[in-house]
């Protein structure tokens, strides 16, 4: 009798997905190549690394709320017919960007595509039961090519100055050519992907799930937190540079680019969430949350 227990308490997490299973097939059908495309791709790269983290904790945070597919009120005929406006313009984008091979269409219509099963079966408060799920997925999204090239150069002329500024305060023989910074008789490019661009993209996903998880009751300090996320990304890349720098310097060229290069990127993503808690922490002193009232039974 004991062994039949797991596969029961399985049988009834799955229960209620029983009558969406033919959404939950068609959804399969048309983004599985898509993932397969992206894992065999784009995640394997140090800037979208990101992606397949985003989709796990997206569909985590789904499967928290399994709950909703157990709702039986019917959607008013409004909102079957929102849903299915959005659904036919979320299939519109896939196929568009499926076959132009547009990754900004293919991968970002799964928001609206789910969006619109949900709004069409199960209605509106649905919707809101999963809403930061369907928002989280958006960060699967490439950022476009145009967003690249406009914000990189800039970012990356940011960062050196900076970075020389500081170091050169500190007593190392530095200077600086563009984007190029020389380090005693070491000379660094500041490459597109110390820019940190993508690394400002990737954090601000992982600061916003960390304040819808923290559930803060404070406005101001949800607020303060948001606003600081892309500084706090900005300040965590000038610490990137400068620890290559000073590791090229103190190591040589080879330290420099080969393992400690790769670990800075790790070292980047570790040093903006140290910021973001700390900082958190202290705005917890000045804007405490306030005690939630007892949910009703």
């Amino acid at each position: 009798m004991t062994t039949l227990a797991p596969r029961a308490s399985l049988l009834d997490a799955l229960a209620p997905l029983k009558s969406w299973w033919p959404v939950l097939i068609g959804l399969l059908v048309l983004y599985v190549p898509t993932y397969w495309m992206l894992a065999h791709g784009m995640w394997n790269e140090d800037d979208h690394a990101h992606g397949p983290i985003v989709l796990v904790v997206a569909l985590f945070l789904i499967w928290q709320r399994r709950d909703i597919f157990t709702y039986i009120d019917k959607p008013t005929r409004v909102e079957v017919a929102t849903g299915w406006a959005v659904l036919i313009v979320g299939l519109l984008a896939y196929a568009l960007g499926r076959s132009q091979e547009i990754l900004l269409l293919e991968v970002g219509s799964q928001a609206p595509v789910i969006l619109g099963a949900l709004l069409i079966t199960l209605g509106t408060k649905s919707v809101r039961a999963v809403w930061f799920a369907l928002f989280f997925l958006l960060f699967m999204i490439p950022l476009p090519s145009f967003i690249v090239d406009t914000a990189t150069g800039p970012l990356k002329q940011y960062i050196s100055v900076i970075a020389e500024q500081i170091l050169y305060a500190a007593g190392y023989p530095i200077g600086r050519s563009g984007v190029t910074l020389t380090v005693g008789p070491y000379q660094l490019l500041v490459a597109d992907a110390c820019s940190g661009l993508h690394s400002m993209f990737s954090l601000s996903a992982m600061g916003l799930l960390y304040l819808y998880l923290m559930q803060h009751t404070s406005i101001t300090r949800n607020l303060v937190i948001m606003a600081a996320i892309l500084p706090i990304a900005f300040v965590a890349n000038i610490v990137r540079v400068m620890v290559l720098v000073l590791v090229t310097y103190h190591m040589g060229d080879e330290a420099g680019q080969g393992f400690l290069h790769g670990f800075a990127g790790i070292m980047l993503f570790i040093i903006g969430l140290l910021f973001l808690f700390a900082l958190d922490g202290v705005l917890g002193f000045i804007f405490p949350d306030r005690r939630r009232a007892p949910e009703k039974v």
